[in-house]
């Protein structure tokens, strides 16, 4: 099994660039250990711990729209709804790992990928 590094996301709000052009679909890629380290070296982080996020999520943000130049000000200009959302992706895809898992229907035998996240309330027993 190939191991996934890239992931897409879909901003709540969308990121509004330079020509008021609104792009919403994005990817973002797993995170090094280098990535979490370099920040902390910013001055703007150790002047201010709360822009951390920032620099990191510069990092490893590949893509919003047509934008592939993901930089601090790319990120600054987000609406906080999408600055919380990416947060948010972030810790999913980085600290939580991938729930998705190959299932094969017992049925009609058709393979799918199921989300572990999405059993809640489900039982093993009949």
């Amino acid at each position: 099994m190939k191991l996934q590094t890239e992931f897409p996301f879909t901003l709540p709000r969308g990121y509004v660039d330079g020509a008021g052009k609104v792009h919403n679909k994005g990817i973002m890629r797993l995170a090094t250990a280098m990535d979490e380290i370099v920040p902390l070296r910013d001055p703007r982080v150790r002047a201010n711990p709360a822009y951390l996020t920032v620099t990191l999520l510069a990092r490893v943000v590949t893509r919003i729209g047509d934008e592939t130049n993901i930089t601090t000000s790319v990120i600054e200009n987000l609406f906080a709804a999408d600055m919380a959302y990416l947060q948010a992706f972030y810790r999913k895809i980085n600290e939580e790992g991938v729930s998705l898992i190959q299932v094969t229907c017992p049925d009609c035998r058709h393979v799918f990928e199921m989300d572990l996240t999405d059993l809640g309330g489900l039982s093993a027993t009949p």
